[in-house]
This record gives C-alpha cells, structure tokens and sequence, in this order.
C-alpha cells in the first residue's frame, strides 16, 4: 500500500464519525475523531521522517 492509499484511508475512516460529531452532536464520535486525528498525526510525523531520511540519502 503507497503512502497516499494509507493517507486517503485515514481521511475517509473520519468521516463517518466527523459527521456524527458535527452535524448530530454525538459526543461519543468526538473522542473517536480525537483519536483518529492524533493517530494521523504520529502517521504524518512518521512520513515526515521518511521523507527527510530519503531526501538527505540522495
């Protein structure tokens, strides 16, 4: 799986729950976008680094 699949996945699994958080006030789908927003964080932090490493390597 490419990067941008991983990436594109991580989007579209939120969306379902930023809708049931913002449009229909679901707490519940608050903490699940918390969580899914701080896992895209370490991912994006973690490609941030493979970048860097890739581009320093050349």
């Amino acid at each position: 799986m490419s990067r941008y699949d991983e990436l594109t996945g991580l989007v579209e699994g939120l969306g379902s729950d930023f809708n049931k958080f913002y449009g229909k006030g679901n707490k519940a789908a608050g903490t699940r976008v918390r969580k899914g927003m701080q896992s895209l964080k370490v991912w994006a932090q973690e490609v941030r680094k493979e970048v860097q490493s890739k581009k320093n390597a050349d």
